[in-house]
């Protein structure tokens, strides 16, 4: 039987991420994401219920959470949930539930925050390369809607011609 591990978050980040490195070179980057949930109550009261997700990136996406990820920024992040489990010096057993990412994308504008302005991008990390054909992370620079890469500003009518025929719906 099949199973599925897959975890999808839209939130604002709490922290700058932390940033180390293994022996091999390779980046790690680990930041929390808020997510939040509002609802009325049964008396009419509004409610909300804030939520902290542990989020580790791995490899080349962790070094552009170096950079572009900062404490404000809302980001929504793909991955797995991972538990650690260890023993103390006291030999009490500890666990940690976190999030593996392996699709970033950064929301709003870039100098962090939520915004209404364009600059989404999205980074996917390395794991899933047999599924592109590839390792390098995607980047999506143009803000969604924005044409082609030309100069120009004004945005351009697309052309039922334009289109591909073998969009799947």
């Amino acid at each position: 039987m099949a199973s599925v591990n897959r975890v999808t978050l839209l939130g604002n980040v709490g922290q700058d991420p932390e940033m180390r490195y293994l022996p091999s070179g390779e980046a790690v980057a680990k930041f929390s994401i808020a997510t939040t949930e509002t609802w009325k109550d049964k008396s009419g009261g509004k409610q909300e219920r804030t939520d902290w997700h542990r989020v580790e990136f791995i490899g080349r996406t962790a070094e552009i959470v170096g950079e572009y990820v900062k404490k404000g920024r809302q980001v929504y992040v793909e991955g797995s949930v991972r538990y650690d489990k260890w023993t103390d010096k006291e030999g009490v057993e500890k666990t940690l539930t976190k999030i593996k990412g392996d699709k970033l994308t950064l929301l709003g504008s870039r100098e962090g925050g939520a915004s209404s302005g364009g600059g989404d991008s999205s980074f996917d990390d390395g794991d899933r390369s047999s599924e592109r054909g590839g390792s390098t992370p995607r980047s999506t620079g143009q803000p969604m809607g924005s044409g082609s890469s030309s100069g120009s500003s004004a945005p351009k009518k697309a052309k039922l011609d334009d289109f591909d025929d073998d969009i799947p719906f």
